[in-house]
């Protein structure tokens, strides 16, 4: 999230807290797609990682990244900590170790998204340089220990940063040394948003395989091909997971939200200032749980906007869908990622398909495999096959349905081209993990250091 929401709007009772989630509702002529992705900060010189003051730290970068495209910017309690596009959209954000994203403006076609995750990259690249700043594009970062990583003055940060070591064992570490990539994306009403849900949730696995290049902590290999996906394993399992429910006979926007009311709140936000409130639920505060610290103070509509970007399931609702299990990486996965997904759920011909393809799948197959990836990735075992055989027909299934939508560029080229990066994957049988782990064996000769050499974008 670029930001937090402030609705002083009422909320008069759980009714309106659904019928938030149906406003997102869209014809399919004005379904877009949103790209969000991360990267983390080096010091070009040296390799270190980038403090947020001082005058080549990170909020050097926000207000170059400022002067050059005019954005306005995003300010806690007096600290630059993003800029946003009045116009198209976008927005960039600082995650709590410095990891630079950009939330994508919702564009129509993936050469859009392309196009805007490019000039981005040129933008960051030209602003960056000048302050001895480069970017990494991984999962993980790979070398710094979490006492070296920097710490970004964001208000919520610090309340979470406290309550993370209460309700998991990876917590600190996702916050503070991850990366990922997410594609967001619209529904055309409950029907449409339950169908893609639940693809989504059971195959983002598969989606975490395809992604996984994440496979080096504190300078060396750390046993996973995705860290990243691991540590969401055991964060805060009250607000992450699959979800089984939603696979649940008439599951729609009131099962999610009597899901998100039993989770624990983070903050509340009240003019600039955020009030810790972990340990309490929404429902609680509904009913008057926080009435002794807020006396009269009644839930509003900000309040239940700020609480849904604070749950972290594998797929995530909002007034839109976030495919939130893959790795971060270099440009052509920023591509990819989208691409995968929109071929998928984009083209109902083959959204039926994907339907059809996990109709008998059990909650309890897909959480096996949800176990199984961040170790094992395409030689996770599923149904008796490694997923590598899996994957192979869901990314074919997705080439078809971009080739459907047959939006094509000024080149005349339509969208499957962006797909590239995971039929590689698939073709080779290699995850991105073990083709870096492979250099890291060969031509690395061990010295980790060239990955700031290799994968800088």
């Amino acid at each position: 999230m670029a930001r937090d929401t402030i609705d002083s709007t009422p909320i008069e009772d759980l009714d309106v807290l659904a019928a938030y989630l149906a406003e997102g509702s869209k014809p399919r002529q004005d379904w877009r797609i949103g790209t969000e992705h991360e990267k983390f900060g080096f010091r070009l010189s040296d390799h270190t990682p980038i403090p947020y003051e001082g005058p080549r730290g990170i909020k050097a970068m926000l207000e170059g990244m400022e002067a050059l495209l005019g954005w306005d910017p995003i300010i806690d309690d007096g600290n630059i900590i993003g800029l946003i596009d009045p116009i198209g959209g976008g927005a960039i954000s600082l995650e709590p170790g410095g990891q630079f994203e950009l939330s994508g403006a919702p564009v129509e076609t993936l050469h859009q998204t392309c196009r805007e995750a490019y000039a981005h990259l040129a933008q960051v690249r030209e602003v960056g340089e000048s302050l001895d700043i480069g970017f990494l594009g991984l999962g993980v970062s790979p070398v710094w220990s979490f006492a070296e990583t920097p710490r970004m003055p964001k208000s919520r940060y610090n309340i979470m940063t406290n309550y993370m070591p209460k309700v998991g064992t990876y917590g600190l570490d996702m916050m503070y040394r991850t990366a990922t990539i997410q594609v967001n994306l619209d529904f055309s009403d409950e029907a449409d948003m339950v169908r893609k849900m639940r693809v989504g949730l059971a195959l983002q696995p598969l989606a975490t395989a395809l992604f996984a290049n994440s496979p080096f902590l504190d300078g060396k290999p750390n046993g996973y091909l995705s860290y990243r996906s691991q540590t969401w394993l055991d964060t805060d399992n009250n607000r992450a997971g699959m979800l089984p429910f939603v696979f649940d006979e008439g599951f729609g926007f009131d099962g999610y939200v009597d899901w998100g009311l039993d989770v624990p709140m983070y903050f509340l936000k009240r003019g600039d200032t955020y009030h810790d409130v972990t340990g309490t639920t929404f429902r609680q505060f509904m009913n008057g749980g926080l009435e002794d610290r807020f006396p009269g103070d009644r839930p509003n509509m900000g309040d239940w906007s700020n609480h849904l970007s604070t749950l972290f399931p594998e797929v995530r609702l909002k007034q839109f869908l976030e495919m939130r299990g893959a790795d971060g990486g270099p440009w052509r996965k920023i591509c990819a990622l989208p691409a995968f997904w929109v071929g998928l759920l984009y083209d109902e011909d083959t959204l039926s398909a994907a339907v059809d393809y996990i109709a008998d799948w059990s909650t309890d197959e897909m959480q096996d495999l949800r176990n199984q990836v961040p170790g094992q990735a395409f030689k996770a075992d599923f149904r008796g096959r490694p997923l590598l055989e899996t994957a192979r027909e869901l990314v074919a299934l997705s080439h078809d349905g971009l080739s459907r939508r047959a939006r094509l560029n000024s080149g005349g080229f339509d969208e499957t081209q962006y797909l590239a990066p995971v039929e590689e994957a698939v073709a080779s049988g290699l995850t991105p993990a073990e083709m870096m782990l492979a250099k890291y064996g060969g031509a690395w000769e061990g010295d980790l250091d060239k990955v700031f050499e290799d994968y800088a974008f």
